[in-house]
């Protein structure tokens, strides 16, 4: 019993010296993990530590800054500590990596790093939810409940994911070109100026292309009343648009060498574009498209193995160091957890942790028309 005690004391010790700036993040994650080796301190890796059942968790995400972000603060520590692999795959859109999950044997997919709580509500209706123990994720506590609500109104039984961070898809767009003032005057509009015919972008994703036609047509996203005038606006920029972004590394070239003045962009992305040096210029119109993104673990994944490395990276030091490498503010309530000088600048952060002023995406109601709008988009996305 005493030397538990004196390990425990060990391990809280470098907690609090990383906490009071004694330690460099590095420094802090290696020396937990040779406390937990030499002297069997319960870290959060310890249990799975010789796990010889679990070699390695498959882990999907965005690819970019993000999946940097992930890989250095996240999956090499945890590998270090524990001896399992993280292997780290890339996805560039939602829907065809769930075909991919959909077609796959159970298990080959572990660990996806999923947006918004539609695809949570689609996870669950295809039957590919776990069920996590919360007791093996201490660090959820910490999670604000204004992101944990919407999962629970889909699976109340069980979770199946755990939030992991927020933003918003706003306006981008070159300062050097178009004014703040111009921005905030026309907002979503601006993507439909023949101004800037052939200097304008888009992201390739019928949720957001829909979700913009609505603002640019004055309608609620979560409630369209005339979607031909919806297909409309989206035709217009299709037209005026210079083409459509595949991914968040694409829309960063675009901005950044100039062959795009403005288009719709994710907020943690935009912010990176700004910390090297670009004059670009970021604006949340009016019921601009605020989202949720969780890790969600798949059906025939190794749970328990699952839950420690999620468990892991909730935990306050690897969750405020990936935020801050991807630039999205985590999902750790600001009111329960100190996070530091950078993530309060972020795009879209929400000191009260309420969240309320951000507009979501209704999934029983986009759910709900995915079948009829996404194909209708292919086809006008193709020119009809």
């Amino acid at each position: 019993m005493t030397r538990k005690i004196d390990d425990t004391t060990r391990y809280e010790r470098l907690l609090a010296r990383y906490r009071e700036g004694d330690l460099d993040r590095r420094t802090f994650l290696g020396l937990i993990g040779a406390a937990g080796l030499a002297y069997g301190v319960q870290t959060p890796f310890a249990r799975y530590a010789h796990a010889q059942e679990v070699t390695q968790v498959r882990f999907d995400g965005w690819g970019g800054v993000v999946s940097e972000a992930f890989r250095e603060h996240a999956f090499a520590p945890y590998t270090e500590k524990t001896g399992i692999e993280v292997v780290d795959g890339t996805f560039s859109g939602g829907d065809e990596y769930l075909a991919q999950v959909r077609a796959s044997q159970p298990g080959a997919y572990n660990i996806a790093h999923l947006s918004g709580v539609f695809d949570y509500a689609r996870y669950k209706n295809f039957e590919l939810t776990t069920e996590l123990d919360l007791a093996n994720i201490p660090n959820f506590e910490l999670v604000m409940p204004s992101l944990v609500e919407p999962y629970r109104a889909i699976t109340p039984d069980a979770l199946s994911g755990v939030p992991y961070d927020y933003g918003t898809t706003g306006l981008a767009y070159n300062r050097a070109q178009i004014s703040d003032e111009e921005m905030q005057e026309k907002g979503a509009r601006i993507l439909l100026d023949a101004a800037y015919e052939g200097k304008i972008g888009g992201w390739s994703d019928w949720r957001t292309r829909i979700w913009y036609g609505a603002l640019q047509t004055g309608q609620d996203p979560n409630a369209i009343e005339d979607m031909e005038a919806v297909w409309d606006a989206i035709r217009t920029h299709r037209d005026l648009a210079l083409k459509y972004w595949t991914s968040g590394a694409e829309l960063m070239s675009l901005l950044a060498e100039g062959e795009i003045w403005v288009t719709e962009g994710w907020s943690g992305r935009i912010a990176a574009l700004q910390q090297q040096g670009h004059d670009i210029g970021y604006y949340d119109p009016p019921n601009g498209f605020g989202w949720q993104e969780c890790l969600f673990v798949i059906k025939g994944s190794p749970v328990s193995a699952c839950e420690e490395l999620l468990n892991f990276m909730l935990a306050p030091e690897t969750s405020i160091a990936v935020a801050e490498g991807q630039n999205y503010p985590p999902a750790l309530d600001p009111t329960k957890v100190d996070l530091g000088d950078k993530i309060p600048t972020l795009p879209a952060f929400d000191p009260t942790g309420t969240l309320s002023n951000l507009t979501f995406a209704d999934p029983g109601y986009w759910n709900g028309n995915e079948a009829e709008w996404s194909k209708e988009f292919g086809r006008v996305a193709r020119g009809y």
